[in-house]
């Protein structure tokens, strides 16, 4: 990949972002590690649903899908280990991410990977399914509300701080549905549905004005422009989950996700030529929302365009997935990752 860019504007935002942020003490690479590791547990689950959702459409068993499975409970299983240790032994970092302007929005990630979990084992272990589901979705209720609480009341914020990782605590509650409806939960659900969709259009309006009048975003959040697919593709997904069925609100949902997919798609040259960071990892779960939303679609439609299409997302993704994994593998070797900023 190439170097980092040479226009001023996004090296001044960072630092700006930088300047107003709560300064993370200096000490070991624990002290800094990241909420934001658990973006790779969202994306190798999508991945796993998706393979998942695909045997189910063509009604064959894939043998790499249990490896699959077993990989992303040992991926969870070893940051949440490691991100508990941190929060024993480093509680102030831990209290300087959840001040931090831009950090913040990924502490919700820890709540969507178990709601992911709870996905991954709704027909092969339920009751561990329900378990999960219940701790998942009681932590993304209280990241919500302390995210929103802290977006109200704020002392540090700016415009330049926006950007679309702030979607990730409305796609958290979107997804409650997904295996809350066959789980049995679907009032909780709809609870859950109501504020995602409430958040969803606000922070969209602030994401554009964002992006169209003011800096360009930082290098190392441009990955997460690929976040403006989640919440149309995972809010279509879990409503045709709660309604069981493709209304016109459901096509609005789907086609819009497919629209901003192919809107990104026709950006890929300026995600080529970005460095490695571990926000690279924010290509991965909207890739696997819209790519599941499309199979979705293909069953619920019989159009054979839309299975087509979710196939080759789902294609397209694990090569992804597998390029992350390398990359990141070589970024913690390189002691690139886990350091103060």
């Amino acid at each position: 990949m190439s170097t980092q860019s040479s226009n001023p504007a996004p090296a001044a935002d960072a630092a700006a972002v930088q300047s107003a942020a709560p300064p993370l003490a200096h000490g070991g690479r624990l002290e800094h590690f990241p909420a934001s590791f658990f973006a790779m547990v969202m994306g190798l689950a999508g991945l796993t649903i998706g393979w998942e959702k695909a045997e189910a459409v063509v009604g064959r068993d894939f043998p790499f899908v249990p490896w699959l499975i077993g990989a992303t409970t040992l991926l969870f299983t070893g940051l949440a280990a490691t991100y508990l240790a941190k929060v024993v032994l480093h509680p102030t970092a831990v209290r300087a991410e959840l001040r931090h302007p831009v950090r913040i929005n990924f502490m919700p990630t820890m709540a969507i990977s178990l709601l992911l979990l709870s996905i991954v084992y709704l027909h092969t272990a339920p009751d561990a399914s329900r378990w999960l589901w219940i701790t998942g979705a009681t932590l993304q209720l209280g990241f919500t509300l302390f995210v929103v609480n802290a977006w109200m009341h704020h002392e540090h914020f700016q415009v330049l701080h926006m950007n679309p990782a702030w979607f990730i605590p409305a796609v958290g509650n979107v997804l409650v549905p997904v295996a809350g409806v066959p789980l049995g939960y679907e009032t909780i659900s709809w609870f859950y549905f109501s504020i995602g969709i409430l958040l969803w259009p606000v922070l969209l309006t602030i994401v554009f004005n964002r992006v169209l009048f003011h800096q360009p975003l930082p290098e190392k959040l441009m990955p997460t422009l690929f976040i403006l697919v989640a919440p149309p593709a995972v809010g279509f997904i879990a409503y045709v989950r709660l309604t069981g069925g493709v209304d016109v609100f459901a096509q609005i949902l789907y086609f819009a996700a497919l629209f901003l997919t192919l809107l990104l798609f026709t950006q890929v040259t300026r995600f080529l030529k970005l460095r490695f960071y571990l926000s690279w990892w924010a290509y991965s779960f909207p890739l696997a929302a819209i790519a599941i939303a499309s199979m979705v679609m293909a069953e619920r439609s019989g159009e054979a365009g839309f299975l087509y299409l979710g196939f080759g997302l789902l294609t397209l993704l694990s090569g992804i997935v597998v390029l992350l994994l390398i990359q990141t593998a070589r970024a913690v070797r390189a002691r690139g990752i886990c350091i103060p900023e």
